[in-house]
């Protein structure tokens, strides 16, 4: 192991590419040590094996509440010791009850029916980009459009309010301050606590909606388990996907050999997702604590030690992908960990890839000749430090 712990996360050089800093842990897969920003060294997981073993392991906890929970930011920090984000920041029995909530609202059958109403959106965005072209910036006019307005319609969030939630969701996952997270937080949470209300004397249609009626039918009702299962709903589901979405888009205009590759087979573009969901790795760093001492790959991870798995380095193991720092639409790479892996796998993949798979193909269709409409090194992208996508993406057709 290096004599140095690196410090995590660091920003990326490339917007695609893992941070040139990393490149020791590459070499030093199960585990290495890394440094978070107060300075407590943690266990770093880099290699994909250990890493599904792991997070399948359930001496692993996700509660942030806990003292010796891993936090890579002050900012998540500021937080995530006082409350535990649903989902995300409880473990079973807890988990489980959350879980089993929402497995009905975003099943495969479910997403599947949803294709109709994501391509109308997907194309009246084309008609107005088109009628405005003919350049755009593609985040603003599309990438993040897309999925804010599938993920509103989803839950039975009005999509006039889209720039608030939009805003709050970009002050709480970068900031830039300690005090900007937690005031963006405590304004999302009193917006979607005031819609809730409303939907319990109005009832409508949308997850929100089915959620409420679940917990009258269960006899719990919870309005602040409800307020913070639809905050990270709300919040993931548009945050991350418009990221991939601008992402991938800049990715495949860097490669354009894999571009023309999807343009002449069209087909190829579920399995494109797939590779640029592994490629890609933007939400990197879960975290977990040890609840008990666990051995992995030689190395004993002692209770309470942290655990932070890097996403986009497990993607690249080249033990399990050959080449894996090559866009590869032959690759079989399906079993990836952008998702997570184990009961906290994400629950709105099956949407996501929908989405991507639509955004993506759509945009490739309608526009082939699409093009950066400036030089790539001067396109700004997110920190490394928050989910890793563009902060602009200008292009031409």
């Amino acid at each position: 192991m290096t004599t140095e712990a690196v410090a995590f996360p660091q920003n990326r050089t490339c917007p695609y590419h893992p941070p040139a800093a990393y490149d020791p842990l590459r070499d030093e897969r199960p585990l290495s040590r890394v440094t978070l920003w107060d300075g407590r060294e943690v266990w770093v997981v880099t290699g994909h094996e250990a890493a599904r073993t792991l997070l399948a392991d359930r001496r692993l906890s996700t509660d942030s509440t806990r003292h010796d929970f891993p936090l890579p930011t002050e900012r998540a920090a500021s937080v995530r010791r006082r409350r535990r984000a649903a989902l995300l920041g409880w473990d079973d029995p807890e988990h489980n009850a959350q879980r089993r909530m929402l497995i009905p609202s975003f099943s495969l059958k479910r997403t599947e029916g949803m294709r109709p109403r994501i391509q109308a959106t997907v194309d009246r965005l084309l008609d107005a980009m088109e009628a405005a072209g003919p350049s755009a910036e593609l985040v603003s006019a599309f990438a993040l459009p897309v999925p804010s307005i599938v993920i509103c319609d989803l839950l039975g969030v009005p999509y006039e309010d889209h720039e608030f939630f939009e805003e709050q969701s970009r002050r709480l996952l970068r900031g830039p301050t300690a005090a900007d997270t937690e005031d963006a937080l405590a304004r999302l949470e009193e917006y979607l606590g005031g819609l809730l209300d409303g939907k319990r004397a109005e009832p409508g249609e949308g997850v929100l909606d089915d959620l409420l009626a679940r917990q009258r039918q269960d006899g719990r009702p919870d309005r602040e388990e409800l307020v913070q299962l639809a905050t990270i709903l709300l919040v993931a589901g548009h945050e991350t996907t418009a990221n991939m979405i601008s992402l991938g888009m800049y990715t495949l205009l860097r490669h354009p050999e894999r571009l023309t590759e999807l343009r002449d087979a069209p087909e190829l573009i579920p399995t494109a997702v797939e590779e640029l969901l592994r490629f890609l790795s933007i939400a990197d760093g879960m975290l977990r604590v040890a609840r008990e001492d666990v051995e992995i790959g030689g190395v004993v991870v002692r209770a309470g030690d942290g655990v932070v798995f890097s996403t986009s380095l497990i993607n690249r193991d080249g033990e399990v992908y050959a080449d894996p720092d090559t866009l590869d639409w032959a690759r079989p790479a399906r079993h990836h960990v952008a998702f997570g892996f184990g009961v906290h796998q994400c629950l709105g993949q099956n949407l996501a890839r929908a989405e991507l798979e639509i955004a993506l193909g759509t945009l490739l269709r309608r526009l082939p000749g699409l093009r950066l409409a400036k030089p790539a090194e001067e396109i700004p992208f997110t920190p490394g430090d928050t989910i890793q996508g563009m902060l602009e993406l200008p292009v031409t057709w």
